[in-house]
């Protein structure tokens, strides 16, 4: 998991810097607790060397202060860099973990996949990719809308429904009912009580619910370390990088990897690498972006317990050269995707 620099073109010339916004309409809408959207905004990242041009795609995220203009600007930075000698271990020390050091970390590795002729998995030094199973997102509604949701897309033997707290015992009922079958994972995205959480966490049990993804909001969540629970809890928006990871060890069983969160696919690789050590389960998450957004978390993906990849299902339109998605599997990408 070598750093290689990647700062001269063939002719001795400088990278290259571009940076672009982009909208892509989401098929009906996504809600969770927080609200409701329409559209995945996006910032396209593309670092090239006049031959071959590496890409990456964040998303920001107001839940934790991120803003697109700020998030271009962050990379918009990097520009002089680019004939200093930038590479994903300088890149580290310049920005911190967020989404505009994972679109710079993402083109760098294609980049360098694509001047070296060698994929990115092996560049890290993994085995080829496989196709892996992932999740697929039902959105936050009422407990007859989230089942007759669910039963539309009973195709998918994992589904991930999305909680808001109120109903949340009627939702995880109504869904086992209309899919005795399926296999079930939540998320509440922050959205439960503490006098909530043990009940509801019996009630996951009862319907047969895998993984409970981060019930309480993250600066009430040390109640977590004395709650008894049969289904492990796992850590999203409470984790973020490997420095994070001591601070939820006894909270949670399992955390929530994502790329926007971990600055890109070099400290999520070992952040992975670190959860693992500590005897935390994996699970790789995304947010509603394209499949380029999708192709590195792939790398991670291939050890995990759980993943969640759906980003691109959720779209009405996807990129050219899209990752596929068969039976309830995702497939790893295609050179001209990404690595």
């Amino acid at each position: 998991m070598g750093c290689d620099r990647a700062d001269l073109n063939d002719d001795g010339k400088p990278l290259t810097l571009s940076v672009r916004v982009q909208h892509w309409p989401i098929r009906g809408n996504f809600t969770i607790a927080r609200g409701s959207k329409t559209e995945a905004v996006v910032v396209l990242a593309e670092i090239s060397d006049g031959k071959s041009t590496g890409r990456g795609e964040c998303v920001p995220y107001a839940r934790y202060g991120e803003s697109v203009d700020g998030v271009v600007a962050a990379i918009e930075r990097l520009r002089s860099e680019l004939g200093r000698g930038l590479d994903r271990a300088s890149l580290e020390k310049l920005l911190p973990p967020g989404p505009a050091r994972n679109a710079a970390d993402c083109a760098l590795w294609d980049l360098q996949a694509k001047q070296s002729g060698q994929p990115a998995a092996e560049r890290a030094g993994l085995a080829p990719l496989k196709p892996v199973p992932t999740a697929f997102t039902i959105s936050l509604g009422t407990p007859d809308t989230m089942a007759a949701q669910a039963r539309e897309v009973s195709a998918h033997p994992l589904l991930k429904l999305k909680l808001g707290g109120d109903g949340d015992a009627d939702r995880m009922r109504a869904v086992r009912d209309a899919l005795p079958d399926a296999r079930l994972i939540v998320d509440a995205n922050e959205a439960w009580d503490p006098d909530e959480v043990q009940p509801l966490l019996a009630i996951a049990a009862e319907t047969g619910i895998e993984l409970v993804e981060q019930p309480l909001p993250v600066d009430g969540d040390a109640i977590l370390a004395e709650i008894a629970h049969d289904v492990p809890i796992c850590a999203d928006e409470s984790a973020h990088d490997s420095a994070t990871l001591e601070q939820i060890i006894d909270r949670y069983d399992a955390v929530n990897i994502k790329l926007d969160k971990t600055g890109g696919l070099t400290e999520a690789l070992r952040m992975a690498d670190r959860a693992r050590t500590e005897g935390l389960k994996i699970m790789v998450g995304c947010m509603v972006a394209t499949s380029l957004a999708m192709a590195p978390a792939m790398l991670v993906a291939q050890t995990a317990n759980w993943v969640d990849l759906d980003g691109p299902l959720l779209l009405a339109r996807d990129r050219d050269a899209a990752l596929a998605y068969k039976n309830g599997d995702v497939y790893p990408p295609s050179p001209a995707l990404w690595g």
